[in-house]
């Protein structure tokens, strides 16, 4: 385990900003953000971890990091998003770490777990189902109509300039649940046009996946974190998930959260993942 901080890393000519925190012999947690959000939405939870004895590793992902802001909408296909994860594993030499993802950091979760499990000791998705079973939603229940922003989002310009207009996007995210300090920080986010731009590519390179990265099964200890006031991500599929889980599997609901639940609920988080972390080095073992 390296046993120096890991503030930057590179793959493929781009540069990726780490915050490496906690305990520097602690077991490696990488964290990874979502939508419209970067490293900074998990300030409420490492600190918990941290307690805990555990590091973590929270990357500014493809798109947010002022160095990986590649253009081409093809450049954020999800074997490109996952591959930026396994290099930062790979080049820390950490060895295999409890992955957790947020949102669209779950969906790269999810896709690094199925395809380099030698680099995963448990998967937490937070929010984020497993992709199968989010299409088989989107094609069987309300959660296309929930979806609706993805589509929005595929318009050239438009979805940009909607993300640049700080005060209509801060109250946006007020709306869904986050909180003023949150939707400030986040609203902000998108202010510089390449981060909207890259942000966006992830929905906008969605069509360049294949149907078995799609469908790939996962087999480490997984932990599954739904909340029961969503807005964006509806219980149909979040019920599906264990479909696509070959190994352990623990399905939790956070009952009157919403969407953003490492900034709303963050000792849940924290005592959910710690039980995680626990029973999934027990099997292992």
């Amino acid at each position: 385990m390296s046993s120096q901080r890991i503030t930057r890393f590179t793959r493929g000519g781009l540069s990726f900003d780490v915050r490496d925190e906690g305990p520097i012999d602690g077991t490696p947690v990488v964290l990874l953000h979502g939508f419209p959000q970067d490293s900074r939405s998990w300030d409420r939870v490492a600190p918990l971890l941290h307690a805990r004895g555990y590091r973590t590793l929270a990357p500014d992902q493809r798109g947010y990091s002022p160095g990986a802001r590649p253009r081409q909408r093809r450049a954020y296909r999800a074997s490109e998003l996952t591959a930026d994860i396994a290099a930062l594993i790979e080049v820390a030499g950490l060895g295999p770490v409890h992955l957790v993802g947020h949102d669209w950091g779950g969906a790269v979760a999810w896709g690094l777990a199925a395809e380099r499990p030698d680099l995963v000791r448990s998967l937490s998705s937070l929010s984020a189902p497993h992709p199968a079973a989010f299409l088989r939603a989107m094609l069987t229940s309300s959660q296309g109509r929930k979806s609706w922003y993805m589509y929005f989002f595929q318009l050239p310009w438009l979805p940009e300039r909607q993300l640049m207009s700080t005060d209509s996007w801060e109250s946006a995210l007020r709306s869904t649940g986050l909180s003023p300090e949150a939707a400030a920080r986040d609203a902000a986010i998108m202010s510089d046009r390449r981060t909207a731009r890259g942000a966006l590519n992830w929905y906008r390179a969605m069509t360049f996946t294949t149907p078995r990265r799609l469908r790939a099964k996962v087999g480490v200890a997984t932990l599954h974190i739904w909340s029961d006031s969503d807005v964006a991500i509806g219980p149909q599929a979040a019920a599906l998930t264990e479909r696509f889980v070959t190994g352990p599997y623990t399905y939790e609901v956070l009952e009157g959260a919403h969407h953003w639940t490492p900034d709303e609920t963050p000792e849940r988080v924290d005592g959910l993942l710690a039980r995680h972390f626990d029973a999934a080095t027990a099997y292992a073992n």
